[in-house]
């Protein structure tokens, strides 16, 4: 009785591409998208620091108008 390994390699069923891509080409490829994805990042984080500390000048309250409340309630 005959292997499942010499069964397949003889009578092949499934077509595979004859050409192969090199590890080196993927890898310098790849780098171009991760290197923009970190600036991106570094961006983003930088923005929404910027963001974070103007909201803090808005509502922090020093020049907001003063607002004159009565003292008694009777001179409503």
């Amino acid at each position: 009785m005959q292997s499942f390994r010499e069964n397949s390699s003889e009578n092949p069923t499934s077509k595979t591409p004859s050409w192969k891509i090199s590890s080196d080409i993927v890898l310098s490829l790849a780098t171009g998208p991760v290197l923009v994805g970190l600036l991106a990042n570094k961006a983003i984080n930088e923005l929404l620091s910027g963001v974070g500390l103007y909201s803090e000048e808005i509502f922090r309250g020093d020049r907001l108008p003063i607002l004159n409340f009565p003292q008694n309630p009777l001179d409503l």
